[in-house]
């Protein structure tokens, strides 16, 4: 489906405090834009930001950055953050891909895929979210104990997910196919693609990741 483009949603996110401007320059030194030594956890495709915006409201001792690379997508976010009290959270209009170019190694906890593009068709694979190549980049800015969580109603990229994590070198550590019939559902926040999804009666998946730790290497 195309986006519509929304005219001024370039200048409103150069202009607003609420995204940052030269990620690079933060690189490593993410403590210092929150001004505390909180987790940084990270949403990658945030949409128009509900869920992380949620977290950052239940979760005031956590860090977060949500990552949105449409500028009219990114708007809607700003938007609703602008009526929020909220010094935990921060947005970046960047493509994912570059991820490695604004976080150091080990700077992140924790990151966040949900309803991510399927691209199903096999010859465009390597651009979807869960794919040897983005974890790759994940690699090089999650902490050593840190997790992937991914939520989808999409059965065919969960399926491929399931594959694709561990061929990359990751562990599955817990996975559902009814995330909300589920254990794992407990805590479970809610993304705007979810509740309608589900509300049309789709399972939606979920998987946590981690890295595969020697057993004398684990924390």
């Amino acid at each position: 489906m195309r986006l519509r483009h929304i005219p001024g949603a370039e200048e409103a996110i150069s202009t607003s405090p609420y995204v940052i401007q030269e990620p690079a320059l933060h690189k490593g030194s993410w403590n210092q834009v929150f001004g505390n030594d909180n987790p940084i956890e990270i949403e990658v495709g945030m949409g128009k930001g509900r869920f992380i915006m949620e977290l950052a409201q239940k979760n005031p001792n956590i860090n977060y950055i949500g990552i949105e690379r449409y500028s009219s997508v990114l708007l809607r976010g700003l938007q609703k953050r602008a009526g929020l009290e909220l010094d935990n959270i921060y947005f970046l209009c960047i493509d994912a891909k570059a991820m490695a170019e604004y976080f150091a190694p080990g700077e992140v906890n924790r990151i966040y895929l949900n309803f991510s593009d399927p691209w199903p068709k096999d010859r465009h694979a390597r651009r979807r979210l869960t794919s040897p190549d983005f974890m790759a980049v994940y690699d090089l800015i999650l902490a050593k104990n840190g997790v992937i969580e991914f939520k989808t109603d999409n059965r065919g990229l969960f399926d491929y997910s399931l594959e694709a994590i561990p061929e990359a070198g990751w562990q599955i550590k817990a996975h559902t196919f009814d995330l909300h019939h589920d254990s794992m559902n407990e805590g479970n926040v809610m993304t705007e693609y979810e509740e309608k999804f589900s509300s049309m009666g789709n399972p939606i998946c979920k998987l946590v990741a981690g890295r595969n730790v020697p057993a004398y290497d684990k924390v």
